[in-house]
């Protein structure tokens, strides 16, 4: 039998339902790999190897599937870290509402995953727990804060994963290690049970190896929650079923020669690729004016600053030591925005999603540009030994991906190639708020068409 971790979510379900593999051979599988990669990447804070073996899975469409979930999901009698030295230990006393709907589709959890400290940075560096490495090269940044997120889908340790979304960080990890990572609209996924970091801009969303996977996973945990309150009472779509859509009919907005100016030649390249991939399978290009990503990103730092500031003043002012210096500094600096600063932030916030709707969307359903401008830069690069450049390239990083967080709309990113280095570039395809069922499908014809996304790294040497 050919290694089971590299099927998708999607064909683990079949080979589960048609009786020709189990759950425990499928959490074996991935246990071995988890000790053979671990030490090389450092994507899991903790592995719950006996549980998983012993778990039995609740009948669903997920049921068997082993996934692992990011160090900030709390459930009641376990630990949850949240990357952090303060919360190192922490018991929590309740359980996400996403896990809880995820264990009633019957997916099994292998353990949790390493992030950077309180999901407030784009790299994958924490002092307290480790760098976590991208599994393609491990000298190399695997993005953040879900960084073990990311790292952990594309090694084929787990099938699939959550992350959350305040910046960029499902869209980061899944651009730097190639595969597939949806930020859902605001409130169309409860985060009850998710460390908060920024009320207004956080959100859930799955990473897994493809567009189909990430179908699956958002349709087990979409919908309102009572103990959400922010959360939508929007209906929530057949997600799945839309896949079967042709890009026919659908209309992408794409700004050329912006990409082609912004962005590195290899990245533009690729990017550009994959909207004539769409164009050949039916869909419709339309050259639009480009978002303004810099003002709007600008905003979303006000607002991303002040709010986790605010979350975090009680320990700044009781344990301001046991932060890491970046960290710390980060949340000093949101100590200094004047209220009146960060509320005319959210006062245009929805005339300025207005504009992106009537302009960059105004003939389109989906907008398309890349995940990043750069190459995937080293973890040197991005981190203390990174010397003048590393503001810089922090900010290349996330710079095409706050503007979508400030908006509150929903973003696929998938892989669409791979530089000269041998690293994955990402693709972005944005909607209008609860597009995620559009932006999925034709993630999900595209990735029919090509074979990016199942391409798997090499094995730790």
């Amino acid at each position: 039998m050919t290694d089971p971790c590299g099927w998708s979510i999607a064909e683990a379900a079949r080979e589960l339902r048609a009786g020709r593999v189990s759950a425990r051979d499928l959490v074996s599988a991935c246990l071995a790999r988890i000790e053979r990669w671990q030490p090389h990447l450092n994507a899991f804070v903790a592995v719950e190897a006996e549980a998983a073996l012993a778990a039995e899975p609740a009948a669903g469409a997920l049921s068997g599937v082993p996934l692992a979930h990011k160090d900030i999901f709390y459930r009641a009698g376990r630990v949850s870290n949240c990357g952090s030295k303060i919360r190192r230990g922490w018991i929590a006393d309740t359980t996400s509402t996403a896990l809880e709907r995820l264990a009633a589709a019957g997916a099994l959890q292998l353990g949790t995953l390493n992030m950077t400290e309180f999901a407030y940075g784009p790299t994958g560096h924490n002092e307290h727990w480790g760098a976590c490495r991208n599994p393609w090269n491990p000298a190399y940044a695997p993005g953040g804060s879900s960084s073990g997120s990311g790292a952990a889908v594309a090694a084929r340790l787990a099938f699939g994963a959550l992350g959350s979304d305040t910046g960029g960080s499902v869209r980061l990890p899944a651009a730097l290690c190639g595969v597939s990572g949806l930020k859902t609209t605001w409130g169309r996924v409860s985060r009850h049970g998710a460390m908060p970091l920024c009320a207004s801009l956080d959100t859930i969303g799955p990473l897994a190896r493809s567009a189909e996977d990430c179908a699956l996973l958002l349709a087990a945990i979409a919908g309102f929650d009572r103990n959400d309150p922010l959360s939508a009472r929007a209906p929530v779509p057949d997600y799945v079923g839309a896949l079967s859509a042709s890009p026919r009919g659908l209309h992408i907005a794409v700004s050329s020669a912006w990409i082609e100016r912004e962005a590195e030649a290899e990245v533009g390249a690729a990017v550009l690729g994959a909207a004539r991939v769409l164009r050949e399978l039916g869909a419709t290009l339309v050259e639009a004016q480009p978002p303004e990503v810099d003002a709007l990103s600008a905003h979303c730092m006000v607002v991303m600053q002040a709010e986790a500031s605010a979350q975090h003043a009680r320990w700044m002012r009781e344990r301001p030591a046991d932060y890491s210096a970046v960290v710390r500094a980060r949340l000093e600096a949101g100590f200094a925005i004047p209220a009146t600063v960060y509320l005319e932030a959210l006062r245009r916030r929805g005339p300025l999603l207005e504009r992106f709707c009537a302009t960059s969307l105004a003939s389109a359903d989906a907008y398309l540009l890349p995940a990043m401008t750069i190459r995937a830069p080293t973890l040197e690069q991005t981190g203390p030994a990174g010397g003048p450049e590393m503001p810089r390239t922090l900010g290349e990083l996330t710079r095409l991906m706050r503007w979508v967080n400030f908006l509150g709309v929903p973003a696929l990113a998938v892989p669409c190639g791979f530089d000269s280095r041998d690293l994955p570039i990402g693709v972005q395809l944005v909607g209008r708020p609860f597009a995620e069922a559009t932006l999925l499908a034709a993630g999900h014809a595209y990735q029919r068409a090509t074979d990016w996304h199942r391409r798997a790294p090499p094995e730790p040497s």
